[in-house]
């Protein structure tokens, strides 16, 4: 792990000793610098779960990525810096249900006796650590309040939900703390990669966040907010979209 370069790519220069707060900051650095984007699924990229490949892609090529390949590379940052850190299975909620183990990785993080839920693979989700703490509503640093609660159907498993601007609360996706590496995901991995119900063939996405907002390509049109100000613009054809990818995300195919 050549930390310097990862460091310069998500532009952080503060301090590297492993508390709550440089994770904190390296959390919001890595949102606010690397975009979550599947187009290497739609340009025939072959997505490899090696953190040399990974990082020659995030770090070197100034890609972005999904899940796996987001969180993947994070932890093996953390692990270089002192942190202990684990990989986690979890389900994406979607159409009223959860979806299967290794739907999503995310990580863990200890710190002295606390435990951390961290995520920069996920979209538009909370920008700050939470802690691993039942039914304590959480600022995740994004305008929202998070909480984990216990899994009615199974008590192994914790969910982690949004609350709305109607005050109910969404489920995201549920977890277990079990311990993972690289292969574990890999039948997931190509899954998404080549089935045709997977979202992420269905549609491609580039989305980022910014101070205030967030920018996403999705599919041919570019959704800008702003101070919860939404936008949206067609992009006419695929130059556009280049441009586009290029200027707001700083990615070239």
């Amino acid at each position: 792990m050549n930390i310097p370069s990862y460091l310069t790519r998500i532009h952080y220069t503060g301090p590297l000793t492993p508390t709550l707060s440089t994770l904190r900051h390296l959390q919001l650095a890595h949102l606010l610098t690397v975009p979550f984007e599947n187009l290497s699924i739609h340009w025939g990229q072959p997505i490899v779960l090696e953190e040399a490949a990974l990082f020659q892609k995030i770090v070197t090529q100034r890609r972005g990525g999904f899940c796996y390949e987001l969180n993947g590379l994070l932890a093996g940052l953390l692990h270089a810096l002192g942190y202990p850190v684990q990989m986690l299975s979890a389900g994406v909620y979607g159409s009223g249900v959860f979806g299967p183990d290794f739907d999503h990785m995310a990580l863990l993080v200890r710190l002295e006796t606390d435990y951390w839920l961290v995520d920069v693979g996920f979209g538009d989700s909370f920008r700050q650590p939470l802690q691993i703490t039942a039914d304590l509503p959480q600022d995740g640093g994004d305008g929202h309040l998070y909480r984990l609660t216990a899994d009615p159907e199974q008590s192994e498993r914790l969910v982690l939900a949004q609350q709305t601007a109607e005050g109910d609360w969404h489920p995201q996706y549920r977890f277990t703390l079990q311990p993972h590496t690289f292969p574990d995901y890999a039948a997931m991995c190509h899954y998404h990669q080549t089935s045709a119900e997977s979202p992420f063939t269905q549609k491609r996405v580039c989305t980022i966040a910014t101070p205030h907002g967030r920018h996403t390509l999705s599919q041919n049109k570019l959704i800008t907010t702003d101070h919860g100000r939404r936008t949206e613009r067609p992009l006419a054809d695929e130059a556009e979209v280049e441009a586009v990818l290029w200027d707001v995300f700083g990615i070239v195919r």
